[in-house]
């Protein structure tokens, strides 16, 4: 079973049909497994930034403040201790944290293809049979932009995700700059990038690059 969507060309004239592999996107939404995928994906992204130090690591503690008795002050051992100024932290975050969450890479996969098949389902998939420009201009991907979302997309709000061929610098360069718009190489394709923008703007070729990779 397949699933036909138009193919337009860059003015936004439809120029033909194209059959898309229902294995792909014409899967059934589950969100519990969306969920367990995002949550894996921004774990396995996440950084370790907040870090301090125990009472092993700080500075100083070489010497004994001061002597064990005869000085009327509560005893102490070291500077370094957690309840003196400048001393080491008691539970305090570390750079040895660990984020990583394991997801069953079918999972991955199929949580992939829901994304995809709700952008189908909801008219939100555009496919152009060209993403190439012969020169570095943003302006003439803005007009091709602004034609698909008025007379495809019927939207005057830009929220739209552009998978690039990875060869293609034209097309990167001219898009990057463009509010509300995201370009990333067909290698990078991820789900929560997918999930993240409203609308998906993919050409023919980035199409069957999808279809020869998991429709097998």
């Amino acid at each position: 079973m397949s699933l036909k969507i138009k193919v337009y060309n860059q003015s936004a004239v439809a120029v033909k049909d194209l059959e898309l592999a229902d294995k792909i996107f014409g899967v059934k939404a589950n969100n519990e497994l969306l969920h367990q995928a995002v949550v894996a994906q921004m774990a396995n992204t996440r950084q370790v930034l907040a870090s301090t130090k125990d009472r092993s690591e700080v500075r100083g503690g070489g010497r004994k403040p001061w002597k064990q008795k005869g000085t009327g002050r509560a005893r102490s051992g070291s500077n370094r201790s957690p309840i003196w100024i400048g001393g080491g932290v008691t539970f305090g975050p570390t750079k040895d944290r660990n984020f990583k969450k394991k997801i069953n890479q079918k999972m991955k996969q199929k949580a992939l293809f829901m994304a995809f098949s709700d952008k189908v389902a909801t008219n939100s998939l555009v496919i152009v049979d060209s993403l190439e420009f012969g020169e570095y201009k943003t302006k003439k991907f803005n007009e091709m932009l602004t034609v698909l979302e008025k007379n495809v997309l019927n939207t005057d709000r830009r929220n739209v995700l552009v998978v690039n061929e990875a060869a293609n610098e034209k097309t990167k360069y001219s898009a990057r700059n463009l509010k509300g718009v995201k370009i990333i190489n067909f290698e990078n394709i991820n789900l929560v990038d997918l999930l993240g923008y409203r609308n998906l703007l993919l050409s023919e070729n980035a199409i069957k690059m999808l279809t020869e990779r998991y429709n097998k």
